[in-house]
């Protein structure tokens, strides 16, 4: 079950010009590639939340770097790119009582969607979503986009 779930960081930074290119230009010194990631504006801060393909050494940068960050378990599942597609996984999810704190997609070169999600019970959301035919990725999934 552990291998599949995937690690992602997530960092509180000031909401100011430069601080994504400040972290987007740590990563390009460390050859860390950004698979996915999303900004939430909390006013005069941001939470950036972001799938990358070495998610402990993006942390150990990021946090030398002088950046609030942390790592938190999420699930990456892989869904046809057509309508309907975020709905079968919600009504999968939904049927168990599993809740869907925050989610984003992303479409890769291969025309099937990738959504990553973050939910109240993961062990739970694996079984549920394995057992319905869901595919779900890994890290290894993620390196090779």
């Amino acid at each position: 079950m552990e291998d599949k779930i995937i690690k992602q960081i997530s960092l509180f930074a000031e909401n100011k010009p430069g601080r994504l290119a400040n972290i987007a230009s740590n990563f390009q010194k460390e050859d860390i590639n950004i698979r996915a990631f999303t900004i939430a504006e909390a006013g005069d801060f941001g939470i950036i939340r972001m799938v990358v393909d070495r998610p402990d050494f993006a942390h150990t940068v990021l946090h030398d770097a002088g950046f609030t960050v942390s790592e938190t378990s999420v699930l990456g599942i892989e869904m046809e790119d057509v309508p309907g597609g975020l709905g079968k996984i919600a009504d999968v999810l939904g049927e168990k009582d599993i809740n869907i704190d925050y989610a984003y997609a992303f479409v890769t070169k291969t025309e099937k969607a990738l959504l990553i999600l973050r939910v109240n019970n993961i062990e739970t959301a694996i079984t549920v979503l394995k057992n319905s035919g869901v595919k779900l990725i890994d890290m290894v999934d993620i390196q090779q986009i």
